[in-house]
C-alpha cells in the first residue's frame, strides 16, 4: 500500500472513513506511529486548506488504529498569524489518536539562533552501509530504506541514529514526509535494555525548524536518544537533518518499554 493509498481516503468533510488494506504499515497490532500522525494530519489540512505553514505538533497515541474509523477535526483558535488545530482519530467509540497542530505565518525575525550542527557527521549516505535488511517490523520492510550512521552496534549508550528514506514519496509534501518518517526508528533506550522485550510509543512533540525541508535523494539522518530511562518508561529525544547536516526537526516522545 503507497503513501497515496494510505491518505486516499481522507477527506474535507472528515467522519466515518474506511483504510483499506493497512498491513503494509502495521507495528504490532496497530499502525506505525508516524502513519497514523500523518492521518491525523492530512485530514486537518484537507479541512482547512488555508493554513499558514506548520511550526510544531503534540500527538498522543492512544489506543491500536482499525480499518474503519472516524476523522474528527476543528480549529481550536485562529488568530492574526497563528493557528491551533485539532485532530482525532476514533475507532470503535474511544479515542486511538489525538493530535494538537500549530501552525504559524513567518514573521520579520527579532532573534536568529541557527540550530547547532550535527555532531560526528557519518559521512554521506551514499557511502553507508544497508540495515534493518529483511528483518524489523512489517512497515519498515514495506516502505523505508535505513542506512547505518554510527559504528556502534548492540548495547552502549543509548542513542539510534540511522539514515532512512521512504522507498515511495512521490507526491508527497515534504512536511508531511517528514510527520511519516520522523518516528521511524527504535528508541535510544533499546541500547540499555536488560533483555529484549516489546516496545510502544505512548506520545510525540516535536517542532519543525523549516517549514518547507529539503534533502538530497529523500535521505535525512534520524536519531532518537535516551535522556532518562526507569520504571519502564523512556523519555526520549529525537531528530531529524537533512542530507547535509542542517537539523529540520527537534522532538521529544515517551516511550513504554516493556518486558
Amino acid at each position: 500500500m503507497s503513501v497515496a493509498n494510505l491518505l486516499d481516503p481522507i477527506t474535507a468533510e472528515g467522519g466515518a472513513t474506511r483504510f483499506e488494506n493497512l498491513d503494509n504499515w502495521l507495528q504490532g497490532r496497530t499502525l506505525y506511529g508516524g502513519a497514523s500522525a500523518l492521518i491525523a494530519y492530512t485530514a486537518a489540512v484537507r479541512a482547512f486548506s488555508d493554513l499558514p505553514p506548520l511550526r510544531a505538533a503534540q500527538i498522543a497515541f492512544v489506543a491500536p488504529m482499525t480499518e474503519d474509523a472516524e476523522l474528527r477535526r476543528e480549529i481550536v483558535r485562529q488568530g492574526r498569524n497563528v493557528a491551533q488545530v485539532r485532530s482525532e482519530i476514533w475507532c470503535e467509540g474511544k479515542c486511538a489518536l489525538t493530535a494538537f497542530w500549530l501552525f504559524g505565518t513567518g514573521r520579520e525575525a527579532n532573534a536568529v539562533h541557527p540550530a547547532a550542527p550535527v555532531a560526528d557527521w557519518p559521512g554521506s549516505p551514499d557511502e553507508a552501509e544497508l540495515a534493518m535488511t529483511d528483518k524489523g517490523p512489517t512497515f519498515i520492510q514495506n516502505n523505508f530504506e535505513i542506512k547505518r550512521a554510527q559504528d556502534m552496534r548492540g548495547p552502549g549508550d543509548p542513542v539510534v541514529r540511522r539514515w532512512a528514506r521512504l522507498t515511495q514519496r512521490d507526491g508527497l509534501d515534504p512536511v508531511s514526509e517528514l510527520i511519516l518518517l520522523g518516528d521511524v526508528l527504535p528508541p535510544g533506550a533499546m541500547r540499555a535494555m536488560k533483555r529484549q522485550g516489546p516496545i510502544s510509543s505512548i506520545n510525540w512533540s516535536f517542532n519543525l525548524l523549516e517549514t518547507a525541508p529539503t534533502t538530497r535523494d529523500g535521505w535525512w539522518l534520524s536519531e532518537n536518544a535516551s535522556q532518562h530511562a526507569d520504571d519502564g518508561y523512556s523519555s526520549e529525544r529525537l531528530r531529524l537533518w537533512n542530507a547535509d547536516g542542517k537539523q529540520v526537526l527537534d522532538g521529544m516522545q515517551c516511550v513504554a518499554v516493556f518486558g
